[in-house]
């Protein structure tokens, strides 16, 4: 996948910016889609269920510049593979395919992990269930 450095750049970008004052756990994500390539990082809040996910914000811009199909992620947390939390590969599920490369990357951009969508979340329902 010729995006994927640029992903990975992304991802690593992003998770600098991350707000965890309490987890201190800082993630990272980039997505690739048809019209460019979109961020986001986690933000926490005191009212810990309130936070967001790294993945969100990445989708939320997406969004907003006016795509809706995921082609890749990348995911970057600690030294071991952050994958994505259940909440987020059912979001990642709504813009994307079972098929779709979600990659986990380390802080220094080796691929620790790569995994298909239906791997993180088999048998999943979708947006295609309701038509």
């Amino acid at each position: 996948m010729s995006v994927l450095p640029l992903l990975i750049d992304e991802a690593i970008k992003a998770r600098s910016k991350a707000y965890a004052p309490y987890s201190r756990f800082s993630v990272g994500a980039a997505l690739s889609c048809e019209g460019g390539v979109y961020s986001g990082c986690n933000v926490e809040n005191a009212a810990y269920p309130l936070g967001s996910c790294a993945e969100a914000g990445a989708i939320s811009a997406m969004i907003m510049a006016g795509m809706r199909k995921i082609d890749a992620v990348v995911v970057v947390g600690g030294d071991m593979p952050c994958t994505p939390c259940g909440g987020c590969r059912q979001k990642l599920r709504e813009f994307s395919q079972p098929n779709m490369k979600v990659y986990m990357v380390n802080p220094q951009g080796e691929v620790l992990l790569v995994r298909t969508l239906e791997e993180l979340l088999p048998d999943s329902f979708g947006p295609d269930h309701l038509v």
